[in-house]
């Protein structure tokens, strides 16, 4: 994904898990494939942020669901709730191509 002037946009990321909880472990799992791959690779920022261990954090970002995936960037800022696993979903969200999809 470019913008008009040919450089690639910066997604900035903020995952709230609850500690070792199976959710958590599994949205980490899924986010941390995603940014490892194209088109998101080497343009992404992220952030986990453990409520258990940084409550005030998670009251400061509104979050009331874990895991919340909140995405800072590109505007307009989004929350996806849940383990993440539907990953097409997630890249939709995005606005990125889904898997198969050459965009």
């Amino acid at each position: 994904m470019e913008s008009t002037s040919g450089i690639r946009p910066l997604f900035r990321f903020r995952l709230f898990v609850a500690g070792q909880e199976p959710n958590s472990l599994k949205a980490i799992s899924v986010l941390t494939r995603l940014l490892n791959k194209d088109p998101l690779k080497d343009c992404c920022e992220f952030q986990i942020v453990d409520v258990l261990q940084d409550y005030q954090a998670a009251i400061d970002h509104r979050i009331v669901a874990i895991p919340s995936l909140v995405i800072e960037s590109p505007p307009p800022p989004r929350v996806i709730v849940g383990s993440l696993a539907e990953e097409d979903k997630l890249l939709a969200a995005l606005g990125l191509a889904g898997k198969g999809d050459e965009r």
